[in-house]
């Protein structure tokens, strides 16, 4: 503990990792702030108790989760960080078809600013027709018959406002996010849904407690449950922070008088290489067949066919499922690529024992990292989904997933990797840092 409460003491000794600390709490705060600041023309009491009644557990309710409560408020933030992301998959899938977007993806720095310069452009359409989704919702929305947006107010003119309202809040958010990544601690737009998550705990946890109070919920059997549910997670993200090691012999080289290489090194390979952004992408992805619903609300092939994709359906869960498995192998194939990786060997001089260098060693690195992402993007799907089908034993869907699913899985990654940056910072000017005192091991080392 003495160690523990010693290294938070060097963190505000370096000034510079002293500001970049400031600087990302304060961007987080306004992010907050944004979160409760409705939109114009609708009548806050009404809205207020039109989303008490509304199901936590909806996919809508989901979609409230991540951006902390600004879906539910109806605030200028309320489309949050998400149509980013989904700009960001699209271009990332594309760069696997498109020839320029190929190009870019091999140029380096250069072409990783003009990817995220289009990645910028591409947010504009999807949150504007994402925003006018909204819109639709918002107009839909009554409590006692009487609608959260008045008639007196609807129109065009209340319309365009909305979406211009909410495309600006989100383009705020995307900027604030690379704000944190270049001048905070690192990881912006994650933080980003980290601080929503665990802003909405709280709420959650209070609900579930009235619930239990009424006899509403079995205490014991909840405790069990979600008992249980902490285990199985615990253990699956302990193997999916395992890595399998394969040796590398560097051979000996003379240069002068000095001897280079003759040493075995070794390339770790994850279980787990893509971290929690196969969820945050197949989440984005899901949330794209409620939002074209939301066009047609008196529609009722529309009506049956977004039963199909409500969060509890089983549908919803093995396509969810699936996404999520081709999204690890996906953002895999784009972390780490064996092709690179057996160039260097090949010029440095170094070779997997046994293996030829050159293209037998990129068939054989790409082999086994193949075997290995498959049972961690299996774990990460059958994480994801636990929610839903725990929700059928009485724990309501808001509540567990904090114990299971989409929010755990961001909330211990995002954790591990801003630890990581902090600790890397500390190790620069030769503090001790998280690892040594705490123990905590970040998913990059």
């Amino acid at each position: 503990m003495a160690k523990l409460q010693e290294t938070f003491r060097n963190i505000f000794k370096i000034h510079e990792l002293r500001e970049r600390i400031l600087y990302t709490v304060a961007l987080l705060i306004i992010v907050r702030i944004g979160s409760h600041i409705t939109l114009p023309g609708i009548d806050t009491g009404l809205l207020q108790s039109a989303t008490q009644h509304s199901s936590a557990d909806s996919l809508f309710g989901l979609y409230d989760l991540f951006v902390g409560g600004a879906f539910r408020n109806a605030a200028i933030f309320a489309l949050g960080i998400m149509p980013y992301i989904s700009a960001s998959i699209i271009l990332q899938i594309g760069g696997a078809v498109v020839p320029y977007l190929q190009k870019l993806q091999r140029e380096g720095e250069d072409g990783r600013k003009k990817l995220n310069q289009l990645t910028r452009y591409l947010t504009v359409p999807i949150s504007t027709l994402q925003a006018w989704g909204v819109s639709i919702h918002l107009m839909n929305m009554q409590y006692n018959n009487s609608p959260v947006v008045p008639e007196a107010v609807r129109g065009i003119a209340w319309t365009f406002t909305t979406v211009v309202l909410l495309v600006s809040g989100t383009m705020f958010i995307m900027w604030m996010g690379e704000q944190i990544t270049e001048k905070g601690i690192g990881n912006g737009i994650s933080l980003i849904i980290f601080i929503g998550i665990i802003n909405q705990f709280p709420f959650a946890l209070l609900d579930e407690y009235r619930l239990i109070a009424a006899g509403q919920r079995n205490l014991v059997v909840e405790i069990v449950i979600i008992g249980l549910m902490v285990l199985i997670i615990s253990g699956v993200i302990l193997v999916t922070q395992g890595t399998r090691r394969i040796p590398v012999q560097y051979a000996k080289r003379v240069v002068g008088r000095k001897v280079y290489g003759g040493v075995t090194q070794y390339i770790p390979l994850r279980v787990n290489t893509a971290g929690v952004m196969p969820i945050i992408f197949a989440q984005s992805i899901m949330f794209v067949p409620q939002t074209l619903f939301s066009f047609f609300p008196d529609s009722e092939f529309i009506g049956t066919l977004s039963q199909y994709f409500s969060y509890h359906s089983f549908t919803y869960a093995l396509i969810y499922a699936v996404m999520i498995i081709f999204f690890t192998y996906f953002y895999t194939a784009i972390a780490f690529n064996p092709q690179d990786v057996a160039e260097n060997m090949k010029k440095q001089g170094g070779f997997i024992p046994g293996i030829r260098p050159g293209k037998q060693t990129a068939e054989f690195v790409d082999n086994i990292l193949t075997k290995i992402t498959l049972p961690g993007s299996f774990f990460l799907a059958i994480i994801a989904i636990l929610p839903t089908f725990i929700s059928k034993f009485g724990v309501s869907g808001s509540f567990a997933s904090f114990f299971g699913g989409t929010s755990l899985l961001i909330l211990v990654g995002v954790a591990l990797d801003t630890l990581q940056q902090i600790e890397s910072h500390l190790l620069m000017r030769h503090y001790d840092g998280f690892m040594k005192s705490g123990k905590i091991k970040g998913r990059r080392s």
